[in-house]
């Protein structure tokens, strides 16, 4: 018998996003000889990110997910079950564990789901909770990737907390270029004297970006100098632009659209900068503290486990333009504390965010799962 883990990774699908980032870097990082990773993607596409996998190696397809509760869905998982010897079927988030689950019944595969994010708002699934139930009874492992996760778990779905492990995402340092930074500065025209913040999200409400580009407006009072970087796009772009042009800072707001490889923009950042409504865990907070970036981020969902106030960054109400503008100020106006914050970030990444530590947890998860000695 082999002692390599087979593992099946079931997702909506593996485009642009947090949790298909997630799924990248826990994949490129396993080992292959000891476990071994195929997806399957229930939304019809393969996506970006899926197609660089599938160039590197890594089987993956995709099937069209049904309207409504697709019986069919099931059986076409459970034959991939069969025919690949999986050991493992690695559910990322609540609609792959459903249909992942169902078809693992009966097989000699265990079943892992790990909830990566929650709608805001959430909200309490009471129909759910006896079907959530018993599902929670025969899964090997469920993972939250924050304890506020695992706290929603436990008050929206009804699933026992004392089963439920938290598992931090975790990503590869980012490593810019620098003499492209330098370059990329030029090319956005923003000045060698000013002073940059900046946030890398894709333009959504829940991200709030608004809230941030009334609060540089305010910073802008006390620091003339001041820049903010705005990398992402999505629906809501158009309007903060328009809203960027109301509040007459417009040359001093650069929107550089999607970018797929954001680490020299990072790098061009003085401080990292997350308005968001709420957060499960933030993979570009994490990718600025792997740069020793400061963060100014709002004090909901995950943050506050990845932000220490005055160890690595600062937290501030949800929605507080105020008081997101007077932190962006005092990070402004003292640099030795910006330093230190800096430093500590790095620290913090690498101690507890850094994908080695994500990786070397889920490989033990996939072991024990898998009934396989370390």
């Amino acid at each position: 018998m082999s002692d390599t883990v087979r593992v099946l990774h079931v997702t909506f699908n593996m485009g642009i996003g947090g949790t298909e980032q997630v799924i990248r870097q826990l994949i490129t990082g396993l080992d292959p000889e000891k476990v071994t990773s195929e997806i399957l993607c229930i939304d019809g596409q393969v996506g970006a990110i899926g197609e660089q996998l599938r160039e590197s190696g890594i089987p993956i397809v995709a099937v069209q997910r049904r309207p409504g509760f697709d019986r069919s869905l099931i059986r076409i998982i459970r034959t991939r079950l069969r025919k690949g010897h999986f050991d493992v079927v690695h559910c990322h988030q609540y609609t792959p564990w459903v249909y992942g689950w169902f078809a693992a019944l009966g097989l000699p595969v265990s079943v892992v789901f790990t909830e990566h994010g929650r709608f805001y708002p959430d909200r309490y699934r009471y129909k759910a909770a006896l079907v959530n139930q018993a599902m929670a009874r025969t899964t090997r492992a469920m993972v939250a990737i924050s304890e506020a996760t695992r706290q929603a778990l436990t008050r929206y779905e009804f699933l026992p907390r004392s089963r439920i492990r938290v598992v931090y995402n975790g990503i590869a340092a980012l490593q810019p270029d620098r003499d492209r930074v330098a370059a990329l500065r030029e090319d956005l025209g923003i000045p060698e004297q000013a002073f940059v913040m900046g946030t890398v999200s894709r333009m959504d409400p829940v991200k709030n970006q608004s809230m941030m580009l009334r609060a540089f407006h305010r910073f802008l009072q006390q620091c003339p100098e001041g820049w903010l970087l705005v990398v992402g796009d999505g629906a809501e772009r158009e309007s903060l632009q328009s809203l960027a042009g109301e509040l007459g800072i417009s040359e001093r707001v650069t929107f550089t659209g999607s970018v797929s490889q954001p680490a020299n923009h990072m790098a061009l950042m003085e401080v990292f900068l997350l308005s968001s409504f709420t957060e499960g865990t933030s993979m570009t907070l994490l990718e600025a503290m792997s740069l020793g970036i400061p963060t100014v981020a709002t004090d909901v969902g995950g943050n506050p486990e990845i932000v220490r106030e005055g160890l690595n960054g600062m937290l501030v109400p949800v929605d507080d333009e105020q008081a997101f503008a007077e932190a962006m100020i005092g990070l402004w106006q003292e640099p030795e504390t910006r330093s230190q914050l800096g430093q500590g970030a790095r620290t913090r990444f690498d101690e507890r965010f850094s994908r080695e530590v994500m990786v070397n947890a889920y490989q033990e998860i996939y072991r024990e799962a898998a009934h396989k000695e370390s």
